[in-house]
């Protein structure tokens, strides 16, 4: 699987992560629990890393801790969660019982979910930086509407990550936020690359357009990841899955030719539903 570095410290990340939203939130569920395990070991088979998860996502942060410390599986991930309340010591018990659900002292990228009080939590984030218990820090959105303030925030704040959405269909991160993020060197990690799964599953009873196997396509959801790593810009995606199929499929995108923004100019109105 190809990497991209994060500016701030030129550290490769594998391009295709996994989300944890809604797949992961399983609680303790002998029947589900072992599927979420095999989703992880082929992310971390074909190559990945990234894990982004959140208090918001219900059991999923417990679920994953569960799995990385029955896998032993901890030092092959780079694992992302976020703050998702109101106030400043509110952030700090919630940073903590992170901690203890995801079963580790260290998270790689903690991230102001949603820009929930953003000021007052990025301020912690920079103290938990300084202490060495968290390596990078972030904000995030989910919506295009959000964009204007992520920007705003994004020329304001020293950020080593932001995430928000971007797929085939919902472009406007190209507009600002895409060439934003390289200006400043802020690493982008993509949510909702598939539309929240209607995209793909508007497209699935299509043929692929031909082209596909020009970029070693076999599926449309490797055409719609490659289609987001075709930005410089971004650093990894994260489709959300708990399907183990669905996992190695999905890292597939992250493998071979990643063709660039001139690539797509003639071809992205194939993606579309």
């Amino acid at each position: 699987m190809h990497s991209r570095s994060i500016t701030a410290t030129r550290q490769p990340i594998p391009v295709i992560g996994c989300g944890t939203w809604l797949g992961f939130d399983v609680g303790a569920s002998p029947r589900e629990l072992p599927q979420r395990g095999e989703v992880l070991a082929a992310l971390f088979a074909a190559g990945g890393s990234l894990i982004d998860s959140s208090p918001m996502y219900g059991s999923a942060e417990g679920v994953v801790g569960e799995l990385l410390q029955a896998s032993g599986s901890r030092d092959k991930t780079f694992l992302a969660t976020k703050i998702w309340t109101s106030g400043k010591q509110a952030g700090i018990a919630q940073m903590e019982r992170s901690m203890e659900l995801l079963r580790t002292r260290h998270i790689d990228l903690m991230q102001v979910h949603n820009l929930l009080d953003w000021r007052t939590h990025l301020a912690t984030l920079r103290e938990w930086k300084a202490q060495g218990r968290i390596s990078y820090i972030g904000v995030t959105h989910y919506t295009e509407a959000a964009h204007a303030e992520l920007e705003q925030v994004m020329r304001a704040e020293p950020l080593d990550f932001v995430q928000f959405n971007y797929s085939a269909e919902a472009r406007g991160a190209e507009r600002r936020l895409l060439p934003l993020a390289a200006e400043r060197g802020i690493a982008v990690i993509v949510n909702l690359p598939f539309g929240g799964g209607a995209l793909l599953r508007s497209l699935r009873q299509r043929p692929l357009p031909a082209w596909a196997a020009e970029i070693g396509c076999i599926g449309w959801n490797q055409l719609l990841l490659k289609f987001i790593l075709a930005q410089p810009a971004v650093t990894c995606v994260i489709p959300g899955t708990s399907s183990p199929e669905h996992m190695r499929d999905n890292a597939l995108a992250g493998e071979g030719e990643l063709p660039g923004p001139d690539y797509w100019k003639t071809r992205v109105a194939d993606l579309m539903p």
